[in-house]
């Protein structure tokens, strides 16, 4: 029995290698576990997870919630109108809610940091909790500043032809200017923010302003930081759509006809383009989206973050690529086990105002 069992387990290694030599992430610079420490590159974790205790509500105390709303219509850059869309399949939000988390940890009247979350309010909870413990680590290799975090609800489906879509998929620095023009304005301009923290004031400096999502919340990270660096710069992107998911009628289609696929591939715009000023943090699960799709699809998540990665190593960027295996696209138990890390290593080297 002892034989049978070494070769199946010898046999089940041989598989898990040959699968990463398939896809390129046994290259000799490859991390394994712990995360715990400052290094960049590529990080390969699992097949089990386990929520991390940071992560956890430990008693600590307690910021403090906000939510309000947005009606679309009122928008000067995503009304839900769009000559892309496809209303009669794809429904628009008639309003957007905005969720607002203001850590103990800050005082009012400085000038916070920020970290905008799309999909709200997705994994808020999980950023709450460590807001609430790693702002007050007493070891300052784990501390987080007290950022706030502002979640924003989409605008509505999915994929090509919906809201969501043209807000995330699109590349443009669209997002980012209604982040900064609208959704930031507003939250300050909150009267029951206002009454708690009359002196709320967000940091001017793109290092104190971190944008996460996942999927095409992930994409939708990268590309706010990729066209207004000037604007956002800590990047964090959790099975990110780097794949071709334009809407086929969006003007943008003239110059990125393959959409976030020309990041990596096609016009390769990591590699080509001058060196940006950010700090980016990627993943992509072993049985994520599209993972068996050959390239002509231009839809296989892992095939697509791989090369993504391989670019901003090539170019040099402050980047951290993980890897999980045994999970799928956007898995819960992945940011369970991993979201800690990923938040102090994205926001290291922050110096407040």
């Amino acid at each position: 029995m002892m034989m049978i069992d070494n070769k199946v387990n010898i046999f089940s290694l041989f598989s898990i290698c040959i699968f990463f030599a398939s896809i390129g992430i046994t290259s000799g610079d490859e991390k394994i576990e712990p995360l715990r420490k400052k290094g960049n590159g590529n990080f390969k974790i699992g097949p089990d997870y386990k929520l991390d205790p940071d992560l956890k509500d430990q008693g600590n105390p307690k910021g403090k919630n906000f939510q309000f709303s947005m009606l679309l219509k009122e928008s000067k850059i995503f009304s839900g109108d769009d000559k892309t869309l496809d209303l009669k399949n794809k429904k628009v939000r008639t309003e957007r809610k905005i969720f607002v988390y203001i850590p103990n940890s800050y005082n009012d009247g400085d000038k916070a940091p920020i970290m905008i979350m799309h999909d709200g309010p997705s994994r808020l909870d999980l950023v709450r909790n460590a807001l609430d413990n790693l702002t007050i680590s007493e070891n300052p290799e784990r501390r987080l500043p007290p950022f706030i975090a502002i979640s924003v609800q989409n605008g509505g489906d999915d994929s090509k032809g919906s809201q969501r879509g043209l807000e995330y998929d699109t590349m443009s620095g669209r997002l980012a200017l209604f982040i900064e023009n609208e959704v930031l304005p507003a939250v300050l301009g909150d009267e029951v923010i206002r009454k708690d923290y009359p002196k709320l004031a967000f940091t001017e400096d793109p290092w104190g302003r971190a944008v996460m999502g996942c999927s095409s919340g992930g994409v939708a990270a990268l590309t706010m930081g990729w066209f207004r660096p000037d604007l956002f710069r800590r990047l964090v992107t959790y099975s990110g759509t780097f794949v071709d998911q334009q809407d086929d009628d969006a003007p943008e289609e003239s110059v990125y006809p393959l959409g976030a696929w020309e990041y990596h591939s096609g016009k390769k715009l990591i590699e080509k383009s001058e060196k940006k000023p950010l700090r980016i943090f990627t993943h992509v699960s072993e049985s994520d989206n599209g993972y068996k799709d050959p390239e002509s699809t231009y839809h296989n998540w892992v095939m697509a973050n791989e090369r993504t990665a391989a670019a901003l190593k090539a170019k040099g960027y402050e980047y951290r690529y993980l890897f999980s295996l045994n999970s799928k696209h956007c898995d819960r138990g992945v940011f369970g086990h991993t979201l800690a890390d990923t938040l102090v290593w994205v926001w290291r080297g922050y110096q407040k105002e």
